[in-house]
């Protein structure tokens, strides 16, 4: 046990079990535990988090390549920053209430070291590094791309120049053998400005809508938003 949780109910949340539970258990032993710790060969958490800030900037970066195959250097730099933020880890962190698992020193605990973002955040990159060094990148990877899917569906992609519908149709082309089909669901407003909402459909199911100014932004965004959907089923089966 570290903090006030048991490790194996954080595990259970990952999806991940560690061979080795120590690394899972000195991702959590923050600077202050060691410090006033008796036995000197403890280590704290700041190399993991070091590895693990690495690790998240690099598989955030593969998943954003892969997302916007089109994008520019710029585009794809300015996405991993609203992804990878301290606001963004604590945010997560704190859903997975990595705060019940630290390992803190006295003074650090009264000072209410389990609520605050910077701790909170870091925490989050040293467990990410401990996973790494425990699975290796390609299971890490697939890891943080469970966990930030809610941050990468809130990216502003406007401008971008990307084809979610292309995405949709390779995606379930592979999965299922069958094409994505469009349909108006309404359009409203007057006819100099008019407002389209279109559904996306796979074998008769309507995976999302999407609204736009025209038919074809519409259905890009439809295509988005169906898009992570089926990505988060491929995740969470």
């Amino acid at each position: 046990m570290a903090g006030n949780g048991h490790l194996a109910d954080l595990s259970r949340e990952l999806g991940y079990e560690f061979k080795d539970p120590e690394l899972l258990v000195e991702a959590f032993r923050h600077s202050s535990y060691a410090n006033e710790s008796e036995d000197t060969t403890l280590k704290d958490n700041e190399r993991l988090e070091f590895l693990g800030d690495a690790v998240l900037d690099l598989a955030i970066s593969d998943i954003l390549m892969n997302l916007f195959q089109n994008a520019e250097e710029g585009e794809l730099s300015k996405c991993r920053a609203s992804v990878v933020n301290e606001k963004g880890l604590f945010e997560l962190a704190r859903e997975l209430r990595l705060g019940d698992y630290l390992l803190l020193g006295k003074g650090e605990e009264l000072s209410g070291g389990r609520e605050k973002p910077s701790i909170l955040a870091n925490t989050l990159e040293a467990l990410l590094g401990a996973i790494y060094l425990d699975a290796g990148f390609s299971r890490t990877r697939e890891i943080i791309h469970r966990l930030f899917l809610p941050f990468l569906g809130k990216i502003d992609v406007q401008g971008f120049n990307h084809d979610y519908k292309s995405l949709v149709q390779e995606h379930t082309q592979e999965k299922v053998k069958a094409r994505p089909e469009y349909a108006l669901v309404s359009e409203s407003g007057p006819a100099h400005d008019r407002t389209f909402r279109v559904g996306i459909y796979l074998e008769g199911r309507l995976l999302a809508e999407g609204e736009g100014r025209s038919k074809k932004e519409a259905e890009q965004k439809a295509a988005r938003e169906a898009y992570f959907c089926l990505t988060r089923e491929q995740e969470n089966p």
